[in-house]
């Protein structure tokens, strides 16, 4: 690794303590410090930019110097690059990735280095998700839930009650729901829902909270894979949806997100299930007056936090533990994620940012395309079950994504599904927790 040892008075301003142990910043490199950033879309490529050289303005002595990154290659690439002693000195990553790369020791632990006011805007259910064995290893500052993205005049026209953030659809009433709004029309036939489940295992998951599950569960100390009631409840109605009432498309199953917006603004499927972040997807591939609307997720009756939980595993930022400025790089972080940083972020992105002060700001909190609901939903977000759960990208990968993909489409039972979830995934988690 370069070492870059560099003290400025900005990484002071930020009010972290010294580190111990020889990690404290000492001023011998005046090379730039590298920021991974993972941004893709043009209006968050640009906000990104734009703070880095705000920052660089006002902090000539620590610059920065804005690396473009990719979601689909970053994984690889920093495993890469922390094993060849070259990484970047602040990485833009989600909180899934984080803990494999700590528990490999390649992050820094953050809890010396936070500033006071930044952590007291992230609340400790934000803060959970960037924690791992009592250790913080990010910075959560966005978030992506889920929600329905539903054909505004099909749902008017069926006399359903539009639900709110204040007063959302059981998950029983969403199935009724699904049915009034499943039509056919000689060969063509309208949809109530259309699940995209390319990806099956991260939804299946998190949405587990809304009906008291989890799926993953720790006992004894140990992580271990339940699928109870509670746990497979979401799971059950999408199969029943798919393979008994038909009010959910089949072809959809194997679809990315983005491959049900064509028969979205088709009219073939009246509600789609997809992160919030679609929604600049779909403004700009809307047909000329096609009117859409965001929802919230329906939530379980009897459920802890009113049904309306979800997990998430936040976008982040973190510091590697190879770089010698580690206070510069964590006074950088700060700048970035202040409350009007963070919502300008938030906006790039379409995303929901993590901050109080940012979920207050007034170019987020407004009806149009939506925002107001992703703002509203925020303050039932947790920490997916699947973070800091050592084994799960194996799981994930070699058990459940199959699993849940021949469960939905009929190809086994719940039965089955329970046993390869829970058997075969339990020996892999108990691989990892000698």
């Amino acid at each position: 690794m370069r070492r870059r040892d560099f003290l400025t008075t900005a990484a002071a301003a930020a009010g972290a303590p010294v580190l111990t142990g020889g990690c404290a910043d000492t001023p011998r490199d005046s090379g730039p410090l590298e920021y991974l950033s993972l941004a893709w879309q043009k209006e968050s490529i640009e906000v990104n930019k734009a703070l880095v050289a705000e920052w660089n303005e006002r902090n000539p002595s620590v610059k920065v110097r804005y690396v473009q990154g990719a979601w689909e290659s970053v994984h690889d690439q920093l495993l890469t690059s922390f094993e060849g002693g070259e990484a970047p000195d602040v990485i833009h990553d989600e909180a899934g990735d984080l803990t494999d790369f700590a528990h490999g020791g390649y992050l820094a632990d953050l809890r010396p280095l936070l500033p006071e006011d930044l952590k007291s805007q992230i609340s400790q259910a934000n803060w959970d998700t960037a924690t791992i064995a009592g250790g913080i290893y990010g910075v959560p500052f966005l978030h992506d839930p889920r929600v329905l993205i539903a054909n505004r005049e099909l749902l008017e026209k069926s006399g359903v009650r539009m639900p709110t953030v204040r007063r959302p659809w059981s998950w029983e009433e969403f199935e009724d729901v699904a049915r009034e709004l499943t039509r056919s029309r000689g060969h063509s036939r309208t949809y109530g829902v259309a699940w995209s489940m390319k990806e099956p295992v991260s939804q299946s998951v998190n949405l587990t909270l809304s009906t008291g599950g989890a799926v993953f569960h720790r006992e004894h100390g140990k992580d271990v894979i339940r699928f109870d009631e509670a746990d497979s409840r979401v799971a059950e109605l999408i199969h029943r949806q798919v393979n008994e009432d038909r009010t959910a498309a089949r072809s959809t199953l194997g679809m990315a997100g983005s491959e049900t917006l064509p028969g979205f603004f088709a009219g073939r499927y009246a509600i789609v299930p997809l992160n919030f972040s679609f929604r600049q997807q779909i403004r700009q591939q809307a047909p000329d007056g096609f009117g859409w609307v965001t929802l919230p997720m329906p939530v379980g009756r009897d459920a802890p936090g009113g049904g309306r939980l979800q997990g998430v595993s936040p976008q982040t930022l973190s510091v590697s533990q190879d770089t010698s400025r580690k206070k510069a790089a964590m006074a950088f972080i700060a700048f970035m994620t202040r409350p009007d940083h963070m919502a300008r972020l938030a906006e790039g992105d379409w995303l929901v940012p993590t901050g109080r002060e940012a979920l207050r700001d007034p170019a987020l909190d407004t009806a149009e395309h939506g925002w107001s609901t992703g703002l509203r939903i925020a303050s039932g977000l947790r920490a997916s079950p699947v973070l800091g759960v050592r084994g799960y990208p194996e799981w994930k990968d070699k058990v459940a994504t199959p699993a849940f993909q021949e469960y939905y489409a009929g190809s086994i039972g719940l039965r089955e599904l329970r046993g390869k979830l829970v058997d075969d995934g339990n020996r892999i988690l108990a691989r990892y927790q000698r």
